[in-house]
């Protein structure tokens, strides 16, 4: 999904994509995290943007780096989620 940061920044994130590949409902993943299912879902619909902390243990804890969970776009251009 995506969240528009102001100024032209932009931050999408993968993270339904990574629940469905580990087969994980948003309870599952936010109990795993110690976060709530909401934090979860206002991350995934754009409408939250994590603490750094915060990205930081969804990525380890999908074992990938975290930009491959949150990508960054700061000219604001519509970028194509791969």
């Amino acid at each position: 999904m995506l969240a528009n940061l102001g100024n032209g920044i932009l931050m999408k994130n993968r993270i339904k994509v990574f629940r469905a590949m580990y087969d994980l409902t948003q309870e599952n993943l936010a109990s795993n995290l110690g976060v709530t299912r909401q934090t979860i879902l206002a991350i995934e619909k754009g409408k939250y943007d994590p603490s750094l902390e915060l990205a930081f243990r969804i990525a380890r804890f999908f074992k990938v780096n975290v930009e491959e969970v949150f990508l960054f776009d700061e000219t604001g251009d519509n970028m194509k989620l791969p």
